[in-house]
């Protein structure tokens, strides 16, 4: 791991490049790998050096993300870096007095800290907090923070709220979106504490049960069995019977090619033959051979989401086809690049590829319930929802201890520089 490491400190190794330039820039939305090259005026060869099962990652670069660049003083690149996901990189580098570049991909280093804030409403909660702390994505957390439990438009001018925060930073830019661990609100004379779970919603207590309710109209006439309401949005297995054998992850180590790659979705064992199933309605966007993953089917579903599903033996379903939840569409196989027959199920959610797992439910099949209506009626429900508080006291007693040393904000002011130079005697302060 440590050899690893040492790859990726590649902006700073190299003792000819006093005097060279890293730049930060954003890559554009439907720009592709090979558009890149071509920008770079680099010999689109390359690409045939890169192995099949790497070639699928090429397609997984997100517009508008930050990627970084070395040039020497005559701007001629020698090194780039662009993410593909979280956890992983691309990273293409010139060897050393030649025109021939090099790709690879590796893991992405970054440093994480915690921060303490404590801002006071003078206009409304986001303004106040990048006014203060010059961080618009900080600013959304919090505002997702206190949805549906602290009505922010209620804050009074000179109200305070604290808060305890992680950010990760890659070459000293903030990656990916800030982590809020717990808040404190002080209005009033009273405090009250705002728990974060693990996707960033707030609770006021660390209970294991959280009451909400959910308001509705019901309309009761008769009896008689229907769909239940959430059909259309909750999705099914694939597979009738599940057996994980291997979970999403931004970085797994590849058993076939053994080295750290991103495994985008959930592998799923089963016999060949096995059918496999639309998770939920929605149209087929895709149905032949892709690299790397054999025979696949997409499905298209409301909401944004996109399903994948990859080595199949063969394909039932075709392009531009509606296709209902549960419906067969292809068998389980061994197509691709694969090491046994399994599927391997990936989702996205508005581009992105998300964990299978958080979304899908144990059945593929439509549920039903029996309904009496008889007419429309306002009617309220409380209902319950587990919530998984990590490490809310010892959040909870860091604050209260940051609150208690007064320790200044840290600004994030300079932090959207979009170059930086490595000069002789200067080399480490460009990470």
């Amino acid at each position: 791991m440590g050899s690893l490491k040492n790859i990726v400190v590649w902006i700073l190794v190299s003792s000819s490049l006093f005097g060279a330039k890293v730049t930060l820039g954003h890559w554009e939305k439907g720009k592709t790998f090979s558009d890149y090259l071509d920008s770079k005026k680099i010999s689109k060869e390359i690409l045939n050096d890169i192995s099949k099962a790497d070639i699928q990652f090429l397609s997984e670069i997100e517009g508008d993300q930050l990627y970084y660049e070395l040039k020497d003083t005559n701007g001629t690149l020698e090194q780039a870096l662009i993410p593909i996901g979280e956890e992983m990189q691309i990273r293409l580098a010139k060897e050393h007095n030649s025109d021939v570049y090099n790709f690879d991909i590796i893991p992405i280093e970054y440093k994480e800290k915690e921060y303490s804030a404590t801002v006071t409403i003078e206009q409304n909660l986001y303004t106040d907090v990048n006014n203060a702390l010059h961080h618009p994505a900080l600013a959304d957390k919090i505002g997702q923070l206190f949805k549906g439990t602290v009505n922010a438009k209620k804050f009074r001018k000179g109200d305070k709220v604290s808060f305890l925060y992680a950010q990760k930073t890659r070459m000293g830019q903030p990656h990916t979106m800030p982590s809020i661990k717990i808040a404190m609100i002080e209005s009033r004379k009273k405090q009250q504490f705002i728990y974060a779970d693990e996707d960033g919603y707030g609770y006021k207590s660390t209970k294991k049960s959280q009451a909400y309710t959910v308001t509705g109209k019901e309309k009761v006439i008769y009896t008689r069995r229907v769909p239940v309401k959430s059909t259309s949005s909750r999705f099914g297995m694939p597979l009738r019977h599940v057996r994980i054998t291997s979970s999403f992850t931004h970085r797994r180590y590849h058993p076939i090619l053994k080295r750290y790659r991103p495994h985008h979705g959930t592998d799923f064992g089963a016999r060949r033959g096995t059918p496999l199933l639309a998770v939920n309605a929605g149209k087929v966007s895709f149905s032949g051979s892709m690299r790397g993953y054999g025979k696949v089917v997409k499905i298209k579903h409301p909401g944004g989401y996109e399903s994948l599903y990859a080595h199949q033996s063969r394909i039932r379903a075709k392009r531009g086809e509606r296709v209902k939840k549960g419906q067969i569409i292809g068998y389980v196989g061994s197509t691709g690049r694969s090491t046994g027959p399994h599927l391997h199920f990936g989702m996205k959610k508005n581009g992105r590829w998300i964990d299978p797992m958080r979304v899908l439910h144990k059945t593929s099949i439509k549920d039903t319930v029996l309904k009496k209506i008889t007419e429309y009626k306002d009617v309220t429900k409380t209902k319950y929802k587990k919530v998984v508080i990590k490490n809310a006291k010892e959040n909870e007693e860091k604050l209260l201890a940051y609150l208690k040393e007064g320790s200044p904000l840290f600004i994030w002011d300079g932090y959207e520089q979009t170059s930086m130079r490595v000069e002789d005697g200067k080399k480490d302060q460009a990470l």
